[in-house]
């Protein structure tokens, strides 16, 4: 990735910002093209935080699944008037995020970042899958293990169970599961975090 074109076609407006700290990573070697099937996406997000109480923070998650068949991050760029802003990776899982952080005082806490992303389609005709390696013990063990906030025993568990009754393959178990969710989930704009519905 030229970091030159990469500048030309993210310029960021900086009129708001009043004193901006600017940073870019990217990854080289790597140019996609329509004829070979990527498309280029550039996802711009801005964070204020209004009403700031104490010193605030931001964790903001950055393109980080990499997959040369189908999709590739591209570099991020950001600037803001935090006193600190730094990329990290999450241990567990190995996602990116942008970590902000602001002193306490700050009268108009401000964030922005451009990501930009490769991507192009792919399809895998499940009645001819293919040959797919199957997962090794640790990579089934890390997706699958429960967390604090996603179990899988208990009241999960049993639901899965009865939700996949009677499906045999793989495939007819994800069926099975997206129509239980489909027939049995329904949207409260009244729950805390449920969002608009938009």
């Amino acid at each position: 990735m030229d970091r030159r074109s990469f500048m030309k076609t993210a310029s960021l407006p900086a009129v708001a910002l009043a004193a901006p700290r600017f940073a870019f990573a990217a990854e080289g070697g790597f140019n996609p093209t329509l004829a070979s099937g990527w498309r280029i996406f550039e996802v711009t997000s801005r964070i204020e935080v209004s009403a700031a109480n104490g010193a605030p923070k931001v964790w903001l998650p950055l393109p980080s699944i990499e997959d040369s068949a189908w999709i590739r991050p591209m570099g991020n760029l950001w600037q803001g008037n935090a006193a600190s802003i730094q990329q990290v990776r999450e241990p567990v899982y190995g996602a990116q995020l942008l970590a902000a952080r602001w002193d306490a005082g700050e009268p108009a806490p401000v964030l922005e970042v451009v990501s930009r992303f490769a991507t192009r389609d792919r399809a895998i005709d499940f009645a001819r899958p293919g040959k797919i390696a199957p997962l090794d013990r640790v990579t089934r063990t890390l997706y699958t293990q429960a967390t604090t906030l996603l179990p899988t025993d208990g009241i999960v568990r049993q639901t899965a169970l009865d939700a996949t009754k009677g499906a045999r393959t793989d495939v007819d178990k994800a069926r099975a599961l997206c129509d239980w969710v489909v027939d049995n989930t329904e949207r409260n704009p009244k729950t805390r975090g449920c969002g608009i519905g938009d």
